[in-house]
């Protein structure tokens, strides 16, 4: 809090990692999908339809869910500015450590939704 320079470092290479800057979407578009896209790998998962990640990676991208939805933070919401440090930061690390997974996953779901009629083949 003393030094906002390096607090504005941070949170820039934080949206950095959070975000594609090249893309046309807005930074809270690009996070939202890749949640979106990881509850549905979540659901898939549990349903038995897709199956490949690791259970540890299941469970560590649960416990982030978990963490970001729950009201319990180990930085308060409500202190302007570093109350979201520690959910910015989490998320940062999730997506980055996750993407190869995501991927994968949103590369399933496309094969999976096409399905070649006989005059495709």
């Amino acid at each position: 809090m003393s030094k906002p320079v390096k607090l504005g470092m941070l949170l820039t290479a934080a949206y950095g990692k959070l975000v594609d800057v090249d893309s046309d979407k807005s930074g809270f578009d690009q996070v939202k999908e890749v949640m979106q896209t990881f509850i549905r790998l979540v659901k898939a998962y549990i349903n038995g339809n897709y199956r490949d990640v690791s259970k540890k990676s299941m469970l560590v991208g649960v416990a982030v869910l978990l963490y970001l939805v729950t009201p319990l933070d180990v930085i308060p919401d409500f202190i302007p500015v570093i109350g979201f440090l520690d959910d910015i930061s989490l998320m940062a690390w999730f997506i980055d450590s996750f993407q190869k997974e995501i991927t994968n996953f949103k590369a399933w779901e496309s094969n999976k939704n096409f399905e070649p009629t006989i005059g495709t083949l």
